[in-house]
Formats: C-alpha cells, sequence, structure tokens
C-alpha cells in the first residue's frame, strides 16, 4: 500500500466560464500513474473519498473527484443530468493538460456516478482504457416512467435528497429525505405540491420530471439519454448491478448493447437494492482487478466467465458466458380458472374482476426503489385486497431456477382506457410466506380500436436469477396501481400533476384459449 498525498479544491475551468473543483489523490512514489476519474454530485470526502479514492490511490492509481455542477464548491446551477456530457469531457481535455497525468484513465462510480461516466465515454478518446460503473444506466428516463408510469417515490425522494445534501446539515439527507418523501406521498396533496411537502419548495428537476412524463421522447431528453452510443464505446466496461435495484433493466440493455457491437463486458448482480451498503466491497474489488487489466497489464485477477450471478432462493454465485444464460427457455405460466397458475393453456372461462379506485390507490409493499430496502417482503397483507388478483400454482414437485429475463401477456379490458397493467411475481413458501421476486407495470392510454375492446397487453418485469424450491408455489399478481412506487392513474389521460378527477376503473382479465393470459419465466436447464 502506498501513501497518499491529497491536493484539494482544484478549479477546473469550463468553457462557459463557470469552475468546478476537484480533488486529486496522488499515490506517493507512482509519477504519472494512470487515473481514476469520479464525479460526483454528492460531494468529494465522506466515503466515496474514504473507502474509493483513498482505496484507489493507495493502490498505486492517481484519483481525480469533481463535484458536479452547482454541488459542494463548484459553480453554476445544477440541472440533474443535463450537463454531464459537456462539463464531462471539458474536465478530461484540462486533466490532459496536467503535468501529472500520464496519458491513460479509467472511470469508476454508482448511481449518477455512472451515468456521468457513460455521458462522456463514446467521446472521451482512446485514452480512456476502462470504465466500472454499478447500479446505474446510460440513461434514467425509462426508469423516471417505468413502463410509462411515473416512478413517484424514487423520482420525489432523489429531489428531496440532492436539495437537502445543498442545505445546512446536509450529511443528514440521506436519512432524512426517505422519511420526508414518504410524509409527502401519504399526504394526498396532489402530485405538482409534493415537493413542497417533502422540500418545502418547488424542485425543478421533480417538476420538469412531471412535465415531461406524457411524452418522455421530447427534445428534453435528447442530451440527457446516452443509449444510442453505449455501443460506440471502446473502453473495457464491468458492469455491477442488484437484482432489487431500480436500473437494472436498463443496465442491462446497455450491455446487451456493447454484446451486439461486438464488445465483451463483465456483468455481476447480486442480492443488493440501490442504497444497500453491501455492494460497496465487491464494487472496490470488481473495479481494481478491471482497472489492472486494463491500465497495467495485469490480467490475474479477472474470472474467466464475464457474467457472474448470485442466484437467490439457493444462496449460490455462479458464473456464465454470457446474459441471459445459456440454457435459458422462456416458458409460458398460464392464469387459470379459479386463480390457478400452470404451465398448461387455460380452459374456457369467465375473467376475473376487480375495481382500482385512485381516491384509494392499491399499494406496494417492498419492490425496487431508490432509497429503501427493496429486498423481497411478504405479501400476504396485500394480497389480502379486493383490488388486487392473485393466481397460485400446485407446489412444486422439484427446485424449479428461473434465471433470465421476465415478461407477462395478459388480455386486459376497463372501463376507462387510462389504467395501469401491474404483474408481479412472488415465491410462496410452504408455511405461506409469500414473497416478490419481480414486478413491471404498464400504462395504458386511449384505446388503439374500439372502445371497450379487450386489449392485449405485454409488460416487462424486473429480471430475476431465483431458485424456487421444491414445496413451494409460483404465484402472480394482478392489479391496476403499485403506490407510492408509481403515481396513481387518474383514470382520466389527463397530465400528472395538477388536481382533478379520479375516475374508479373496472377491470376485467381473461384466462381462457384464445386469450391466454400468462407470465413467461426464464426456465433454466437442470432447474
Amino acid at each position: 500500500m502506498r501513501r497518499v498525498r491529497v491536493h484539494r479544491d482544484l478549479p477546473v475551468p469550463m468553457p462557459d466560464g463557470v469552475t468546478l473543483l476537484a480533488d486529486h489523490y496522488e499515490p506517493v512514489g507512482a509519477e504519472r500513474a494512470p487515473v481514476i476519474l469520479m464525479r460526483s454530485p454528492y460531494g468529494r470526502r465522506g466515503l466515496f473519498g474514504l473507502l474509493y479514492c483513498r482505496g484507489f490511490a493507495r493502490r498505486g492509481f492517481q484519483v481525480l473527484m469533481q463535484s458536479c455542477r452547482g454541488g459542494f464548491g463548484s459553480g453554476g446551477t445544477m440541472d440533474p443530468l443535463g450537463d454531464e456530457h459537456d462539463d464531462g469531457l471539458a474536465t478530461v481535455a484540462w486533466m490532459r493538460e496536467q503535468p501529472w497525468y500520464g496519458g491513460s484513465f479509467a472511470m469508476f462510480g454508482p448511481s449518477y456516478l455512472g451515468y456521468a461516466q457513460w455521458a462522456v465515454a463514446a467521446d472521451a478518446g482512446p485514452e480512456l482504457k476502462a470504465m466500472a460503473t454499478q447500479i446505474t444506466a446510460s440513461q434514467f428516463r425509462d426508469a423516471a416512467y417505468v413502463g410509462g408510469a411515473f416512478a413517484l417515490e424514487s423520482a420525489l425522494s432523489w429531489t428531496t435528497l440532492t436539495d437537502a445534501m445543498s442545505r445546512p446539515f446536509g450529511g443528514t439527507a440521506m436519512l432524512t429525505a426517505p422519511r420526508l418523501t414518504r410524509r409527502a406521498v401519504l399526504s394526498r396533496r396532489p402530485v405538482a405540491e409534493l415537493d413542497l411537502v417533502s422540500a418545502g419548495r418547488p424542485l425543478p428537476f421533480f417538476q420538469d420530471l412531471l412535465a415531461h412524463h406524457a411524452d418522455p421522447a421530447v427534445p428534453y431528453w435528447d442530451k440527457r439519454d446516452f443509449s444510442p452510443k453505449v455501443g460506440e464505446v471502446e473502453a473495457a466496461v464491468t458492469m455491477l448491478g442488484g437484482w432489487y435495484d431500480v436500473f437494472l433493466p436498463w443496465q442491462l440493455k446497455d450491455y446487451a448493447a456493447m454484446r451486439a457491437a461486438g464488445r465483451r463486458p463483465y456483468l455481476t448482480i447480486g442480492p443488493w437494492y440501490h442504497v444497500d451498503s453491501r455492494h460497496g466491497r465487491p464494487s472496490m474489488a470488481d473495479a481494481l482487478a478491471w482497472f489492472r487489466a486494463h491500465l497495467l497489464g495485469d490480467s490475474s485477477g479477472l474470472r474467466p466467465d464475464p457474467v457472474r450471478l448470485y442466484v437467490t432462493g439457493a444462496g449460490e454465485w455462479r458464473d456464465y458466458p454470457d446474459w441471459p444464460v445459456p440454457g435459458m427457455t422462456p416458458r409460458r405460466w398460464h392464469l387459470r380458472p379459479g386463480f390457478g397458475l400452470g404451465p398448461e393453456p387455460p380452459a374456457e372461462a369467465e375473467p376475473d374482476r376487480f375495481r382500482y379506485h385512485p381516491d384509494h390507490p392499491t399499494p406496494v409493499i417492498g419492490g425496487p426503489v431508490l432509497l429503501a430496502d427493496s429486498r423481497p417482503r411478504d405479501q400476504r397483507r396485500l394480497e389480502a385486497r379486493r383490488d388486487v388478483l392473485v393466481y397460485s400454482s400446485p407446489a412444486l414437485e422439484s427446485d424449479m431456477d428461473l434465471i433470465g429475463p421476465v415478461s407477462a401477456e395478459l388480455f386486459v379490458r376497463s372501463s376507462t382506457p387510462y389504467v395501469d397493467v401491474v404483474v408481479r411475481v412472488c415465491d410462496v413458501h410452504p408455511d405461506g410466506r409469500s414473497y416478490n421476486l419481480c414486478e413491471g407495470v404498464r400504462r395504458l392510454g386511449p384505446y388503439p380500436n374500439e372502445e371497450g375492446d379487450v386489449r392485449r397487453v405485454l409488460v416487462d418485469l424486473w429480471p430475476i436469477g431465483h431458485r424456487v424450491k421444491r414445496d413451494h408455489r409460483i404465484r402472480v399478481h394482478v392489479a391496476a396501481g403499485a403506490y407510492p412506487t408509481i403515481a396513481r392513474n387518474p383514470g382520466t389521460g389527463r397530465p400528472l400533476g395538477p388536481d382533478g378527477p379520479m375516475v374508479p376503473a373496472d377491470v376485467e382479465v381473461f384466462h381462457s384459449p384464445d386469450r391466454p393470459s400468462a407470465v413467461i419465466l426464464p426456465l433454466c436447464a437442470g432447474g
């Protein structure tokens, strides 16, 4: 381990005259060593400085840790997601001019720090040799409007967090923001006023997200979406994610884009949620091995197979050559009469029905959110509600390994065309405990054909890596709300935000030979 010399508050000029501040960590005796660049809206000290900056520097790498625009001493006004491309490239250009720069660099960081990597990766030039990204994606738009529904709790909690961090005693924001968010979503105020409850003032980014919800393909997102350039990134990329992380589906799309472009990224998925402290050490170990291989030419720390997955239920790590894993077969499990579930096609039957009322939205228990513990939780209290349909399989006769993408195809009719379709898959233990494994939502708009038609609805759920054990059952929920993970659907088609009328939805779910509603589960060989 090397001693570390730290140079604080280095001014980095931007082309528009704004100055951003950075800290430079220098390993003593390793002149012009490769640089690891980190750009963060969460400050330059604390956990990041101690665990990562000093950690990398003690192992022979230089580290440049910069505060993004508008926070922690850096000038300008923070425009979340909007300035990271230009500011990041300007920082790289400045770094190249420093006497301590040796000609090669890498980037590191989770969440927003990972997004900041993708913002510059395709344009940073050949000196960018490697990236280590964790619990992140190249675009956050689809996570903000998951399935077309507004991810209320995650959006409000993040904007409340970043606002609180800019105020006195901002170091406690990670503890206070979730509580303030929970108070706001339970206040029954209109969505457009929830930031007034959680933060005491309007939060511009929260209001921007509301304003652009109706059409995510608006120019607002053009400079904030770097997914079209993922395949152009030539740097070696390693990705670390969690089965319960809010960004996992889109992180896996980035992986797929790199594979389609002929790249060979590494992928690690563990039993983690977004703010789970347990992925800190694996992130560091994964990145160190990656940087040694691609910056120092030492590949001894790399594993033979690029994909490593923790299979929940089995409690074991497994290595694979790719994702989706070889040998995975999509298998339809049909909703059946009498609230059954199984691979056999359904018989002729009447549809099942429930009523969703947005004045009393169907709640959610657990599931991926940004600033909370998202590990599976017992769903029995939710399953007792009249606005949740529950379909269960018989007890399994042998273990079943489900590893891969999960989706649903449902045939639905609603009294109002403006309705959400929420699908959840659970593992039911022999004693009756029912734990959520993955979920998804699809927000529906006007009828594409005649009013009152039965609609074929496709829902993407979170990916899964789980063993359902012998004597357990598989269970599927169908509902029209998951509050406050997603904002309530008023049933009117009106834009989110202002108060207005609420229209209940009478929903029918069909399961018959000509309308075979099903979840599509990724059955793996041997499972």
